[in-house]
């Protein structure tokens, strides 16, 4: 796919899977389990899904998944697999290696969309893209550095602190565009400042969705995560999401979907719908 001067590429980056209640929020096991698989401890199937884009001589990624740095324990706890998919065999099949990326757009500091960031190189953690600029929300960062103990688990120091080591950091503040073309909404339910990327190029709009809509079950408007610190606040903005989604036929991007990567939805009395079209599955 093409928006505007990028050609747009969802790409995997591994497997994991977190506990299906905490996903759901208030959402009965009996609804959602009809919907997306379940395993023996009572977890589901995700992805760790993240955007490339190419143009204008960068190669620019929307998040960058959890790494491969993790403890056989860790690993365990979250069945984080790469096995079939990583950051490194992805990038592979579109010509480029981890040096080849100019900017990294981090959605927030939770693992599973920084955790990539760095990496163990001779037992030091280093910057996984060696040539890359970072990019994060002020807030978010502040609020990792001191989160509730709500979140604290999600926050990671070693994710981020080796960027900034290294001077590699950039520090956004607000809505803005971050790089040509691309700007970014702030979103405040799941954690503080979420930054997610939209795209216009007049013609195609396309929403990168992070944890406010992770996966394409959650959907209903009430179908929201445990894990956030201010669920009514994602209430409130995943209306407004769906809204301008379905009135303007956006794209829309899941980040951890096992099931689909992108959809289009339409307002029906039922809630909102996923266009079922030829080529839904292929959006991006």
């Amino acid at each position: 796919m093409r928006i505007g001067s990028y050609d747009l590429h969802a790409i995997e980056t591994g497997e994991f899977a977190l506990d299906g209640g905490a996903m759901f929020g208030v959402v009965p096991k009996t609804l959602w389990a009809k919907k997306i698989p379940v395993d023996e401890k009572n977890r589901i199937d995700m992805r760790l899904r993240c955007l490339l884009l190419q143009g204008d001589g960068r190669n620019i990624l929307i998040d960058c998944g959890m790494g491969d740095k993790w403890d056989a324990k860790m690993r365990e706890i979250y069945r984080l697999d790469t096995s079939r998919y990583s950051i490194e065999k992805s990038l592979a099949t579109h010509g480029l290696k981890t040096g080849d990326i100019t900017d990294v757009v981090l959605t927030h500091l939770h693992f599973d969309h920084a955790g990539g960031s760095t990496k163990l190189e001779n037992s030091k953690l280093v910057p996984t893209f060696s040539k890359a600029k970072y990019y994060v929300q002020k807030e978010n960062l502040d609020w990792g550095r001191n989160p509730t103990e709500k979140d604290r688990a999600s926050y990671l120091k070693d994710d981020w602190e080796p960027l900034l080591k290294e001077g590699v950091l950039q520090i956004v503040e607000g809505e803005k565009e971050i790089l040509p073309g691309i700007h970014t909404k702030l979103f405040y339910g799941h954690t503080r400042a979420i930054q997610l990327p939209f795209l216009d190029d007049g013609k195609t709009k396309l929403f990168f969705c992070g944890d406010v809509i992770p996966t394409s079950v959650h959907l209903g408007v009430p179908w929201i995560m445990g894990y956030d610190n201010f669920p009514l606040i994602t209430l409130e903005e995943k209306k407004k999401i769906l809204k301008e989604a379905a009135k303007e036929k956006w794209i829309l991007v899941f980040e951890h979907c096992q099931l689909i990567p992108a959809v289009q939805v339409e307002a029906t009395e039922r809630g909102y719908q996923i266009i079922h079209q030829e080529g839904n599955r292929s959006l991006l």
